[in-house]
């Protein structure tokens, strides 16, 4: 190691920990009147904020919650989490955010995994929680969270009603200093192969990860999309990498907050109406929900900016959201990495192109964030320039991301290999900085020796005007090895077979923009394009499928 100048501290130096409980210091000075919102039922100010995270701590200590327990939560977007984020770490316990949507067993699993002692449950998932709860192994208690008058439920071992309980709380809390590498959060990743695997982050990290998220989308241009006056409604569920970070970034900003709960399109256009919304975030298959909505035909959604993130932003839902007032930028990052890795940016440089080239970098993962470092790796673990064109996987180091799989060390070593953080993307990255996902390195199509791109296929499928949403994967060929085949959803009234999708890619090939093997020679229109839980293409179902059709010579299929 480096020797350097180290200077002893005075004796009473204080040594600040990066703990979650200084988060809540800024916000309330900055704009200590501006609200929390929740739906069109309750809305109070930062100073409240401050109050209930207090009451929720007394609550949850009084329970028998203790420093180091694990703590999930079952519910919907709402101040409710909010305060949860902040109440369980401060007092030393592990916020475990259960994902709602996965199936019982799968909730089952990470719960005991977690070693869950205590859950808080929306009562709509109260019949959920019941049917698994004879066989969790190390709950002790529940907590009822509901919206409904009536505040009794069948839970078992019931402490009681959430608000109830917190208005009989005190209304201070002495949260104690502690260790700021004490675990803070816990979820698990939603793969479509074997049991999901749990992912962990301390204070330190959710603190840095919330300076660089300020940074990321408060200081810098093209776009700026939340600053002091910016009203955030969050649109990931926040079971998901902690709503990207955001509800962090914005409580310590100080920034009106708007929560949903469940959602539905039409609620939120009216409170993106109601409240001014300029911030939110969510994948593509939300926007194609909002787009779709009765209260969207018409509507310009100017001002309202929306990072895009979880899945590929494409074109052609780039376009359709502009058409309608919607500013939408590119973002990445995974469960493992907290999320923030990179964001869509427009240097000097590229402000001097032409608006379709500026398009093409708003479309792309874009230029890691403060404190990231990318590169792109070989099979053979070498590292390959950045010139735009090497492709390899994508590795990070961040002082955010995941040390590895809670109790899985065999796919902790996988992931760390190397010293990287592995993503499984294949990527390049040119000489501005700028990341190029290209694909998952399991959905890359193999043909004739060549590797094809879904995403990019994708891309350029979705600029046609009669479809809606699209998704591309490699099927076997005896010739070929595998050749793309494309799912679509068309909009209404519009019919497209593959014959047709073949010429309008035709002048794509002639630019060069892929290769004429890329083009499907397959595809199927169908109604919906199957998704996981957190609204990404579920391509091994989606393989599963086509491979039942052309088993069945399904009258589905279009072929060239």
């Amino acid at each position: 190691m480096l020797q350097t100048r180290v200077i002893k501290p005075a004796a009473n130096a204080y040594q600040y920990p990066l703990l979650i409980k200084s988060l809540l210091l800024s916000g309330q000075r900055y704009e200590r009147t501006r609200e929390i919102v929740y739906r069109d039922q309750l809305r109070y100010d930062y100073r409240t904020l401050g109050e209930r995270i207090a009451r929720l701590a007394n609550v949850l200590t009084d329970a028998g919650v203790k420093a180091g327990d694990t703590v999930a939560v079952m519910d919907w977007d709402s101040h409710r989490y909010l305060e949860c984020m902040f109440a369980i770490p401060m007092i030393g316990a592990v916020v475990h955010t259960i994902n709602v949507r996965l199936s019982p067993e799968q909730i089952l699993y990470t719960m005991n995994h977690a070693e869950d002692r205590f859950v808080l449950v929306n009562s709509e998932f109260v019949p959920l929680y019941q049917a698994i709860a004879g066989q969790l192994t190390t709950v002790d208690k529940t907590l009822l969270i509901t919206d409904a008058e009536e505040k009794s439920s069948d839970l078992p071992n019931c402490v009681g009603e959430y608000e109830n309980l917190l208005a009989s709380a005190k209304p201070h809390y002495d949260f104690p200093d502690f260790d700021e590498n004490s675990v803070a959060t816990t979820f698990y990743t939603t793969g479509t192969t074997g049991d999901p695997k749990g992912v962990y982050f301390t204070h330190r990290q959710l603190v840095l990860h919330t300076l660089a998220g300020a940074v990321t989308v408060g200081c810098r241009e093209n776009p700026q999309l939340m600053a002091a006056g910016d009203v955030y409604m969050p649109i990931t569920p926040m079971f998901h990498v902690h709503a990207w970070g955001l509800p962090y970034v914005a409580t310590m900003m100080g920034l009106k907050q708007v929560y949903p709960g469940r959602y539905d399109p039409e609620l939120l256009i009216e409170l993106w109406r109601r409240e001014k919304v300029t911030f939110s975030h969510c994948v593509p298959t939300i926007v194609q929900m909002l787009l779709k909505a009765k209260a969207a035909q018409g509507t310009d959604f100017n001002g309202w900016k929306i990072t895009i993130g979880g899945s590929a932003l494409t074109r052609g839902l780039y376009e359709s959201a502009r058409a309608c007032g919607m500013q939408l930028v590119a973002a990445y990052g995974m469960s493992e990495t907290c999320p923030l890795i990179a964001g869509a940016h427009i240097n000097d440089e590229l402000r001097e192109a032409s608006e379709d080239e500026q398009t093409n970098y708003r479309l792309k993962a874009g230029v890691p964030v403060v404190l990231v470092d990318a590169a792109i790796q070989a099979p053979d673990g070498s590292f390959l320039p950045a010139d735009g064109a090497s492709q390899g996987e994508l590795v990070l180091r961040a002082p955010w991301l995941t040390q590895g799989y809670a109790g899985n060390p065999e796919k902790s070593e996988d992931l760390w290999a190397g010293g990287w953080l592995h993503t499984g993307d294949v990527a390049t990255i040119d000489e501005m900085g700028n990341i190029d996902i290209r694909d998952r390195i399991k959905d890359v199509i193999k043909t004739g020796g060549e590797w094809v791109s879904s995403l990019a296929i994708e891309g350029l499928i979705s600029r046609h005007e009669a479809v809606r949403d699209v998704a591309v994967v490699g099927v076997p060929d005896e010739r070929w090895g595998e050749r793309p085949f494309a799912l679509l959803v068309l909009c209404e009234g519009r019919q497209l077979d593959a014959r047709s999708l073949q010429e309008f890619l035709e002048p794509a090939v002639e630019q060069g923009q892929i290769n004429k093997w890329a083009i499907p020679q397959q595809i199927a229109v169908v109604e919906d394009i199957p998704k996981t839980s957190v609204g990404k293409l579920d391509k091994k179902r989606i393989r599963i499928d086509i491979a039942r059709w052309l088993e069945e010579g399904s009258s589905a299929i279009s072929s060239v």
